[in-house]
């Protein structure tokens, strides 16, 4: 038997309707770019009068977005590690011990989520200055780990929220050492939670550059500080093109990691039972 909703005619159309004209405004930007990328002439314009792939294939061959994505993938790739390792180690302790400053502690973990990045790395700008320490990658993997930690922190925290604690007990019962239930019950039953946070600060280290700007040099200069540096002289659609590439990647590893794992009871935005 279906039950009719209660709700009258123009409530329940204009909900979804509300929903659509969100996403399209959301949206329109990016198709703007996308669209202005296949521009042929050496300006922005939109629509475009004729198309072409030019620009694309200038992503791939301009030097300083080569020397910026080498660096990148330097820089995310420690700095999502580190973060994996300290924030697995950070919310095992948070949710397993108790201890005076708890609180406090999480307080100043989290505090990047909401200190302005450029104030971060402003500060760090001036301690280098100030200890005559070389702004060289340590600096910058530095910056990124505090920077992405939080998304860490929270992702994993969930899957220790949601992991059942008879499983290491019964574990530990047949005679399981605490290394050995750690490698082979507890950190397998946290997996979908560690590549989430993984993934988000391997994304969001890619795409930092408030703090990078401060903090990195010509010799270490990540792609988004490489990109502001080529705005700044030219004015042709090679941004538009970077912008459209980096869009649909970021999308896909998205969509692939909702796929296999579910971001939404990672994120714990679904019911997990």
């Amino acid at each position: 038997m279906k039950i009719r909703s209660s709700l009258p005619l123009p409530l329940r159309v204009a909900g979804p309707l509300l929903i659509i004209i969100l996403l399209a405004f959301v949206l329109l930007p990016v198709v703007v770019v996308t669209i202005a990328a296949f521009n042929e002439k050496a300006i922005l314009a939109f629509p475009p009068e004729s198309y072409s792939l030019k620009w694309f294939a200038r992503v791939f061959s301009y030097p300083d977005f080569q020397e910026g994505f080498r660096s990148s993938m330097v820089v995310t790739g420690w700095s999502s590690f580190l973060a994996l390792v300290i924030g697995t180690c950070l919310s095992i302790a948070v949710k397993r011990l108790e201890f005076r400053g708890k609180q406090l502690l999480l307080a100043i973990l989290h505090s990047p989520l909401v200190v302005p990045h450029f104030t971060l790395g402003l500060g760090l700008l001036i301690l280098v200055s100030q200890t005559s320490v070389q702004r060289g990658y340590g600096i910058v993997i530095l910056c990124h780990v505090m920077l992405v930690l939080p998304f860490v922190l929270r992702s994993v925290y969930v899957s220790m929220e949601n992991l059942d604690e008879r499983l290491e007990q019964a574990a530990a019962s047949l005679g399981g050492s605490p290394v050995k239930v750690l490698f082979t019950v507890t950190v397998p039953l946290l997996a979908p939670g560690l590549f989430g946070g993984w993934l988000f600060a391997a994304i969001m280290s890619f795409s930092e550059f408030t703090a990078s700007l401060f903090v990195t040099t010509q010799d270490t200069q990540t792609l988004p500080v490489a990109m502001y540096n080529y705005v700044r002289e030219f004015a042709d659609p090679t941004l538009a093109a970077l912008s459209a590439v980096y869009i649909a990647v970021t999308a896909a590893l998205l969509a692939f990691a909702n796929y296999f794992l579910g971001l939404g009871k990672v994120l714990n935005i679904e019911d997990n039972h």
